[in-house]
This record gives C-alpha cells, sequence and structure tokens, in this order.
C-alpha cells in the first residue's frame, strides 16, 4: 500500500511553523482506494503570502481540528503503507515534528516523486509538480490545496509505477528510498563520483552553476551523505538549500589547516547565501590585542585601535570582542585587570578585591612572575612576529602541504614533493600561493598551532 501525502503549512519550518491542511490518497498498487482531507487549525497566524499562494486564511481555519484530534487517523491511514509525497522531506518532516510534540515517534518508510520522475522522465528542465503535470498531460484542480496536488501526484506515481513495476517490490523500494534522500535536483552519481576519505573544500551549486554553499571535511563524502540525510529540525534555508542544490564540485586539500584556511577565504570571497559565518571582507579589522612594559617594567596587554602598519598579538572585529578576549585571558591566565587596561581607577583592581590578583596592580606581585603569566597568555592567542612554514599532509602519499607565515601574519599555503630537500626554504617559498590574513584566519591558525606540528623556521635572506 501507498500512502500519498500532501500538506500546506503557515511557513517551511518544521518546529516553528504549523499544518494547514493535510490530504492522504491510498493507493494500493493498482489505483486509488480511498482518500482523506482535512483542514487543520495551526493555532498560529497564516502570513498573508502563504493564503495568497494556497488560498487558506486564518479565518477558514478557525474551527477546523486541532492536529492532536486527527493524528489517531493519520497513524491508521499510513499503517504498513509507504509515505509517498513530491519533495517527500518537506511533508514527512512536518509530520513527524507535529507528531513529536505530541509525544509520539512517527516513522514510515519513504519514497520522492520527484526523485522517481527524474528517474522516470529524464530531460525536463523542471520536476516541479506544476511542471511534470504539464509536460504529461495530467490535470490539477485545487492548485496549492492538499488533495488537488495530492491526488495529481497521486496520477504521477501511478504512471511512474506502471513504468517501473519493480517498484512494487520491498527491495527495489528500499534502493529508490535511499536515492530520495539525495536532493531531488542531484544527480545521484555526481555524489557516488566523490572518492572516499578525501580532505578537503566542497561547493554546492544551483543550477545555473552559482556557488549557493562552500564547507570543509576530513571526509567530503561522508560530510555530504551528513548534509542529505534526514532531519526533523531542518531549517527552512536547509531544506530550501537541499532543494536548491544541482551540482557538487570540490577540491583536494589533504590537510585539514589547508581546508579550513581555504574555506574560510572561499566564503569571504564569494559570500554563498547559505554560509552564515566568516562572511566578513573587512581584511584589517578595527581593533588589535597589543602588549607593551610599563615604567615598573610589568608586561602590560592592550586594545588599540588598528593603522595599517600595525602587528597585534591578534586581530579582533569589534571593541566588545577585544574586551571578551581580554576577560578570558585575565580569568584563564591570572593576570591583574589593571594591568589589562580594564582598570582605571588606580589602586587595587576590583579583582585584587575579590583574591582573584595577586596584586601587581599594586607591586605586591614582582613583574618578573607576573610576566610570566602574561606570556603564556600570549603565547595562547598569538604567534606572534614569528616568521615560518607549517607542514602537513598533502593531497598524496608523494606531496606535503605548506603554510607560510611571516612575521605572525599569513601569507598563503601550496604544496611540495614530499621529498623536496634542495634549497628547501626556496622550495617552500616558491610553492606559496598568496592568501589574505584577516581575524578569522588568526583564530584558525592560533587553534592548530596548540597541536603538534611540523614548524621550520623561516630566514630573511640579507643580501649582501
Amino acid at each position: 500500500m501507498f500512502a500519498i501525502v500532501d500538506i500546506e503549512t503557515t511557513g517551511g519550518r518544521p518546529g516553528k511553523d504549523g499544518i494547514t491542511e493535510i490530504a492522504i490518497v491510498l493507493h494500493d498498487g493498482e489505483k486509488v482506494v480511498s482518500t482523506f482531507s482535512t483542514l487543520i487549525n495551526p493555532f498560529r497566524n497564516i502570513p498573508y503570502q502563504i493564503t495568497r499562494i494556497t488560498g487558506i486564511d486564518n479565518e477558514m481555519v478557525q474551527d477546523a481540528p486541532g492536529f492532536h484530534e486527527v493524528a489517531k487517523e493519520i497513524v491508521e491511514l499510513t499503517e504498513g503503507a509507504v509515505f509517498v509525497a513530491h519533495n517527500v522531506n518537506f511533508d514527512y518532516a512536518f509530520l513527524k515534528q507535529a507528531f513529536l510534540e505530541l509525544g509520539y515517534t512517527y516513522q514510515r518508510k519513504t519514497m520522492c516523486t520527484v526523485r522517481l520522475s527524474r528517474i522516470t522522465f529524464p530531460g525536463f528542465p523542471s520536476y516541479s509538480l506544476g511542471n511534470l503535470c504539464e509536460k504529461l498531460g495530467i490535470e490539477i484542480t485545487n492548485r496549492h490545496r492538499a488533495l488537488g496536488d495530492a491526488m495529481a501526484t497521486a496520477i504521477l506515481f501511478d504512471r511512474i509505477l506502471k513504468l517501473n513495476p519493480g517498484l512494487q517490490n520491498g527491495k527495489e523500494r528500499e534502493k529508490i528510498a535511499k536515492k530520495s534522500k539525495i536532493p531531488p535536483n542531484l544527480d545521484q552519481k555526481i555524489l557516488q563520483d566523490i572518492p572516499e576519505g578525501i580532505t578537503g573544500v566542497y561547493y554546492f551549486h544551483d543550477g545555473k552553476g552559482e556557488i549557493i554553499y562552500v564547507g570543509k571535511s576530513n571526509d567530503i563524502r561522508k560530510r555530504l551523505n551528513q548534509h542529505f540525510a534526514f532531519k526533523v529540525k531542518d531549517s527552512e534555508k536547509a531544506l530550501m538549500m537541499k532543494e536548491t542544490l544541482a551540482d557538487i564540485s570540490y577540491v583536494n586539500t589533504g590537510s585539514e589547516l589547508v581546508a579550513l584556511l581555504l574555506e574560510s577565504d572561499e566564503i569571504k570571497k564569494v559570500k554563498p547565501i547559505f554560509n552564515h559565518a566568516q562572511k566578513r571582507t573587512r581584511l584589517i579589522p578595527f581593533y588589535g590585542i597589543f602588549s607593551f612594559y610599563d615604567q615598573n617594567n610589568y608586561l602590560r596587554l592592550t586594545i588599540q585601535r588598528l593603522k595599517n602598519s600595525d602587528r597585534p598579538l591578534r586581530l579582533v572585529d569589534n571593541m566588545m570582542s577585544a574586551r571578551n578576549l581580554l576577560t578570558r585571558l585575565i580569568r584563564q591566565f591570572g593576570l591583574c585587570s589593571a594591568k589589562c587596561d580594564m582598570h582605571h581607577t588606580g589602586g587595587p583592581c576590583f579583582d585584587y578585591q575579590l583574591h582573584k590578583c595577586d596584586g601587581a596592580c599594586i607591586g605586591e606581585e614582582t613583574s618578573e612572575v607576573y610576566n610570566r603569566k602574561v606570556e603564556e597568555a600570549i603565547e595562547s592567542i598569538s604567534f606572534m612576529n614569528e616568521s615560518f612554514f607549517i607542514l602537513d599532509k598533502g593531497r598524496n602519499i608523494h606531496e606535503k602541504s605548506v603554510v607560510f607565515i611571516e612575521k605572525g601574519q599569513y601569507k598563503g599555503f601550496g604544496f611540495v614533493e614530499a621529498n623536496s630537500e634542495t634549497d628547501l626554504q626556496e622550495t617552500l617559498l616558491n610553492s606559496i600561493k598568496p592568501y589574505s590574513h584577516n581575524s578569522d584566519i588568526q583564530t584558525i591558525l592560533c587553534t592548530y598551532l596548540k597541536k603538534e606540528h611540523i614548524k621550520i623556521p623561516y630566514k630573511e635572506r640579507v643580501d649582501a
């Protein structure tokens, strides 16, 4: 038995938006045997733009049953049936969430008529229900109402079944069910052609080839499967991204560090619509953390607005971020807030009163002892003005990746042969493709440098 389902909702976010209408068309593999449909009171406002599409407004659902009143009937109608829908993840996600809110776990095997249509009717420019029905001569009555769309989907599914009789077989359905988890506009072969275990950066493209998302992973193929796995709490943007995705490309970096650096740069450069973090384009942030020795030889930390020639210990994007960072260092390393420009009233700092400061502010803690704590704090956030290469895994066993830091500034990355030893520094330097330094990059590098790594000092040449 197949339960062909269509729902209308107040929006695209399971858990935040509600169901306003549901229709279930039962198909026994040969014909439609029964139908069920009802409006549902979502107990929330139906936005005007949704009403324009579906025709369902707040007044229509005011006296309709709540989901809890029809839940039992939905369970009974779909019991033992394969859950079929056009873009099944959307309808299934809403129903699972609605049942979850009632304390019930709703699970059914699923099939997607978008995915089935791509296999059965290849070459169409669009696999929306409206376009498929137009191309195949299927009449839709009451478009964007649950029963009208469910009946049209049932006719479409009936044609698919007749052309693919093997779908009646459980094993064949399992194969198709696995395929249906892949976004509807993505050819499964694209995913299959990506080798397992590749570390690097991957790109999601829409139907026009535009990059809509950039990510990185130690195993790109595994990460993509995680993207496509069904999640009840998928956000509206996550669902939209899956619907928009039409192609995937990737860059093999071999190194997780290089993948992180490249991903950050690509997000800033391309600004994909589905990436949220690291979109800032400002290459020189407004503020930096600096150090200096005061007249009593105490090593102090301070926040300063940046100039282009400044080389701070750590870049920060705004004053609040800078103060939060200094506060963390004060707590973590037992620093004096007065010596970190966080206390300006003179005399002992507030932390001294709480016995959290050892008295550097009033000379009780010597500069030698205090400065060692500051140096530890600095080491935790910065590689200061060092110049060096970081060697890491390459794209294959015959090469290594190279990241170049010059006077504390990231200069770029490249690749060299694993056994390259002739004029090593010149070879490493010539391999580097230049990239920009910014606060996100510095955070990535500071985090990485706390781990084990191969670090080769860089010595500038002095012309005779």
